[in-house]
C-alpha cells in the first residue's frame, strides 16, 4: 500500500529526473484503488520508454494527452 507522503516524494524524485523532457506536459498524483499513484502526462507514446514503471516503490503510470497549450 502506498501512502500519500511516499508517493509525493516519489513525485519529486520523478519530476526531477524528467525536468526538460519535451514529451512530458505534467506530473501529478492519482489513486489507484486505495493507492496512490505517480501520474506522468506525456505529448504522445514515443515518451513513455523514458518513464520508469515506478519509483521507490511507487508505482508511476503514464496518459498521452498532447500537446498542452494556453488558452
Amino acid at each position: 500500500m502506498t501512502d500519500r507522503a511516499a508517493a509525493r516524494a516519489a513525485k519529486s524524485r520523478l519530476a526531477q529526473r524528467l525536468s526538460g523532457d519535451p514529451g512530458v506536459v505534467g506530473i501529478g498524483l492519482a489513486r489507484r484503488k486505495s493507492d496512490y499513484v505517480v501520474k506522468v502526462d506525456l505529448t504522445d507514446a514515443s515518451a513513455a520508454p523514458r518513464v520508469p514503471g515506478d519509483v521507490d516503490g511507487v508505482p508511476v503510470v503514464t496518459e498521452v494527452i498532447g500537446v498542452v497549450r494556453p488558452l
